[in-house]
């Protein structure tokens, strides 16, 4: 392994999924190196969230490699592949409704081996509820929690294992103005802890501020990778996915 690799949390190769006659992901290949947040941006329906259902295992590969830490995970469960150290959100916001906050981060931490002690357990809840601003709400189901506040619950449960790779897919998307600075500053900390992150977004603000590298798809391929001012500012980007002006800030 060289020396650039030994610091690599995700290297994909030669990826692709097909739908019938549809490719969603074709020969996809990128990697992202430990405490980096790398955006994967793209137009809808570009490939962006199967992509990372290829990674995390909701789906499999028809072809390609995805190693984890070095392992190869290609095909494997999603909830092997939890325990290896990745975790995620989903673009529709996937908590457990019928159990409160308590209970669904508790569900999180079942992927943490070796399982934490009871106390500790408990004390690591109270931690992520506060990091998420969801202390004093423990004991509320799930499903009667705001929109972004079901978004703060899926990200703690995600967190609750300590992953080293987290997969975001629009965890910023439908905030207004304020949560979206509180979200950014979340995200950030994140880094601070040493966890990498692959980032799906739209919102091109929290990009630019985030994303120390992005990558972007059209139709199912890589189609841009490189620093994020320099990607945002590619014409094939600006053609295929800002509809032909270059975002702002």
């Amino acid at each position: 392994m060289s020396q650039g690799s030994q610091t690599r949390v995700l290297e994909i190769d030669g990826l692709r999924r097909a739908f019938g006659g549809l490719v969603a992901v074709n020969d996809l290949g990128f990697s992202v190196e430990q405490g980096e947040i790398m955006g994967l941006l793209g137009p809808n329906g570009s490939g962006k969230t199967t992509a990372l259902n290829l990674i995390s295992g909701v789906l499999r590969p028809d072809a390609g490699t995805i190693r984890l830490m070095g392992q190869d995970i290609a095909g494997l469960a999603s909830y092997r592949i939890a325990r290896l150290g990745l975790a995620r959100t989903f673009q529709l916001v996937r908590v457990l409704d019928g159990m409160d906050c308590r209970e669904n981060i508790k569900a999180g931490l079942a992927f943490q081996k070796p399982h934490l002690p009871a106390a500790e357990a408990e004390l690591r809840i109270d931690t992520l509820l506060h990091r998420v601003g969801l202390a004093g709400h423990d004991l509320r189901l799930a499903a009667n929690l705001t929109y972004i506040d079901r978004k703060r619950l899926e990200l703690a449960r995600a967190l609750a294992a300590k992953p080293r790779l987290l997969l975001l897919d629009e965890w910023l998307a439908g905030l207004n103005p304020s949560e979206l600075a509180i979200g950014i500053d979340l995200i950030r900390s994140l880094k601070a802890d040493g966890i990498t992150i692959v980032l799906v977004e739209h919102v091109m603000a929290a990009v630019r501020a985030l994303c120390d590298r992005c990558i972007v798809m059209s139709s199912g391929r890589k189609i841009a990778d490189g620093a994020t001012a320099d990607v945002l500012s590619d014409a094939a980007v600006v053609k295929a996915y800002l509809g032909g002006v270059v975002a702002d800030a």
